[in-house]
């Protein structure tokens, strides 16, 4: 499964995206605890987004690997 990564999130990946094995991602959730555990530095994010089909996905979403998926990192301005 291929994840989009952008801001932080590909900083710390030091890539666009990021490879993962899929077979025992089927949630959200899954894959937050599965890239959080690539690399720790993504879970001091204090909130970042999963969006599944471009569109912003709760942890107990199901997810395939036919979606497209990425992961938002917290955005701020003013």
């Amino acid at each position: 499964m291929v994840i989009k990564c952008f801001g932080i999130a590909r900083d710390i990946f030091k890539s666009d995206e990021v490879v993962v094995d899929d077979s025992s991602i089927n949630t959200v959730a899954d894959l937050r605890l599965c890239l959080n555990e690539m690399n720790e530095q993504l879970s001091t994010v204090k909130s970042y987004f999963i969006a599944v089909n471009q569109e912003y996905a709760e942890d107990d979403q199901q997810i395939r690997n036919v979606d497209e998926i990425a992961i938002i990192p917290p955005v701020s301005g003013g």
